[in-house]
Formats: C-alpha cells, structure tokens, sequence
C-alpha cells in the first residue's frame, strides 16, 4: 500500500509521515532529503546552480539511501549537513531540474514497489505514484509555516528572523508551484487537510484513522 503526501514547506509533511508510517508498520520515505542530498552534493563539488548538465549527471550517479531518519550519499552519512537554509534553498533550485526529477522519481518509484510506504514529498501523488491508494495533500498558511520554523531555529540556539523565513517561504511556494515539471500542486483525488489549527498529534490521529479506513 502506497500513502502519498504532498505539501509545501513547513507544512509538516515530515513530522506527520514520520508518526503515520510507524502508526501502520509502514516504511517511511522522505524524497525532500533526496533533493537536499542532491544540492549538498552540488555545494560540496562548488557547482553552479545553473549548471543543469552536472547537476543531471550527479542525480543520475549517486547512490541516495534512505534508512530511517538516516540519509546516505554514496555510503556517506550526511543526515545533519541537509538542516540549514542554504540546502533547502540548493534542493529546491536542483528539483526544478526535469533531469534530476526524472532520476529522483525513478528511485522513488522502486523503493515505493518494494513494500508498504508512506511517501512525502512535492509531487507524490501527482506524478511519482498517482495511483496512490491513499493521497493526501497537507498544506498551512505561509504565516503559520514561517511560524513553525522560527521556532524551530530558536530552540535550537540559532538566531532566526521571522520575516526573512516567511519571504523564503514565500520564495520557495513560488518556484515549487510555477516550475514546468512537475509542479507543487494537489493530486485528483487527494484530500486536502489544513494543519494550522491542529497540533501534530490530531493530525495523526486523524489521518490514522482515515488511511486504516482504505485498507
């Protein structure tokens, strides 16, 4: 069984998938970390981001594992080097890249194939599985997303403007959305879930609850 999640930024995707596969005895898979391996790899190698032809060839020859919350680029551990700005910022430029996307989606694809999942990511339910028993396309405001991760950042000791995360975010909705590929949008037959008003813990019940009824 395949459940799809789609979403923008901040929406939570992470968090709700993360709970929702260990919930059902699912395996939980993060293609947005396949995306962020590929802009660490380009930053790594001093790569221009405008530079389509080597950012292709590098998603076409790495090898991106995904074990639990543990990402490996060709046998390197590099799960906590994918957690700042600049990455999300590389990631979200590289998977506007149609050759990138085809390599991604082809990876993410097999895993899906291999047992029962539950992916999230920007394109799931549209394009990686849109046959997908279960599609859901969990969104929030910009605001309240922006929210989230200022503070986030503050927990974590780092000083963070509010204002400059929520132009990012704006930034980023923008460029996921009118890309020619695949763009951020909600699959047919996905329902559509608004996680402003609820605490992540109500939103796993209820999404529990409405995957358990499709099984």
């Amino acid at each position: 069984m395949i459940v799809a999640i789609d979403g923008p930024a901040g929406a939570g995707k992470s968090t709700v998938a993360k709970a929702l596969a260990q919930r059902l005895g699912f395996t939980y898979i993060n293609t947005g970390a396949m995306y962020r391996a590929i802009g660490w790899k380009v930053l790594q190698q001093n790569i221009a981001l405008e530079d389509t032809e080597k950012i292709s060839k590098i998603a076409n020859d790495s090898l991106i594992e995904l074990v639990g919350d543990t990402v490996l680029m060709n046998g390197e551990e590099i799960t906590t080097q994918l957690r700042t700005a600049e990455i999300s910022s590389a990631a979200s430029v590289v998977s506007a890249i149609p050759a990138v996307r085809r390599a991604l989606v082809a990876h993410q694809q097999r895993l899906g194939r291999a047992t029962n999942v539950v992916m999230e990511g920007r394109d799931i339910g549209t394009k990686v599985f849109p046959d997908a028993e279960v599609k859901i396309y969990l969104d929030a405001s910009p605001e309240t997303r922006a929210g989230r991760r200022h503070r986030e950042e503050i927990e974590k000791g780092v000083e963070a403007s509010y204002h400059k995360i929520l132009a990012e975010i704006i930034e980023r909705d923008t460029r996921d959305t009118n890309r020619e590929d695949s763009p951020l949008t909600q699959a047919a037959g996905s329902i559509y879930f608004d996680s402003s008003t609820f605490t992540p813990h109500e939103i796993i019940e209820q999404l529990t609850n409405f995957v358990t009824s499709k099984q």
